[in-house]
């Protein structure tokens, strides 16, 4: 199954028998003037036909601490956020957000590591959308979707350390802070050793839709992630990575998310950082 859908497509899914169930999670770190975003307000002002909104910093991710800026959400809120909002086991589900994909990346992410078998991300998110929008909020019927965390697909600090010595540990975070040049956010720039530079702004083109999997796939195995290889992917608090980690599932390489990043990594004094361009 592919990890993304067209506007088209989701236009014509949305017609079909079995319609998927949308979920809205516009989300933006930063606006202009320091303001916070509010996505509630941008949700009532217009969404997809049927589409319920989804909270990424409430129902997606529990309270910052030293798990990280947006550690795992507690699998109770977030099991009954994705079943108040219609999702059930059996029921796809398509994700968008307001373009940028990262948002929506983390909703999928936590859906299929949760055991979710069908979901699928809205390529080039609301502004790829070419259909009317509506502003009433719609109340589903009760879903039945229990989150189960598989074995695979989450990493730890430990494991993401190990994977950067044993297999391919991606950084999707901008090359500038990767390097350790600026951090605006963290107590400290740099990176993990062994970890490589890979921004996850350079898997989309100027309009935000995915590069095609084939260019995917040979950017990813051009810095490492060869057949065989293990790979992992982390960034600043866990949603920018699952972008990635998304990009490289189009591009057909399973890969895991340290949800942590490098908001968690940082705030421990004790482990270690690289600077530079160089991995190590």
């Amino acid at each position: 199954m592919n990890a993304i859908i067209s506007a088209s497509e989701l236009a014509s899914d949305l017609t079909g028998a079995n319609p998927p169930v949308v979920l809205d999670v516009r989300w933006q770190l930063t606006v202009p003037n320091g303001a916070s975003f509010d996505g509630r307000a941008a949700y009532a002002a217009g969404h997809i036909p049927g589409a319920v909104y989804v909270d990424l910093d409430t129902e997606l991710a529990s309270a910052p601490g030293e798990r990280g800026r947006h550690p795992l959400p507690d699998l109770e809120v977030f099991g009954a956020a994705m079943r108040g909002a219609g999702v059930s086991a059996g029921t796809p589900v398509v994700v968008y957000d307001g373009g940028q994909g990262w948002a929506a990346a983390r909703a999928w992410w936590l859906l299929r590591w949760t055991g979710h078998p069908d979901v699928r991300v809205l390529d080039g998110g609301l502004p790829a959308w070419e259909g009317a929008l509506e502003t009433s909020a719609p109340t589903p019927a009760e879903g039945d979707f229990v989150p189960l965390p598989g074995d695979f697909g989450f990493l730890d600090a430990e494991r993401a350390a190990a994977l950067a010595r044993s297999g391919v540990l991606f950084d999707a975070r901008a090359g500038e802070r990767y390097r350790g040049d600026v951090e605006p956010i963290d107590r400290v720039g740099g990176h993990i050793p062994g970890a490589v530079s890979a921004p996850t702004n350079e898997n989309v083109g100027p309009d935000g839709r995915f590069l095609p999997a084939e260019q995917l796939a040979e950017r990813f195995k051009a810095l490492g992630a060869v057949d065989g290889a293990a790979v992992g992917v982390y960034c600043g608090s866990g949603v920018s990575g699952a972008h990635e980690v998304l990009a490289l599932a189009v591009a057909g390489i399973p890969a895991a998310l340290y949800v942590g990043s490098w908001s968690e990594w940082s705030s421990d004094p004790s482990r270690p950082v690289a600077v530079g361009p160089d991995p190590q």
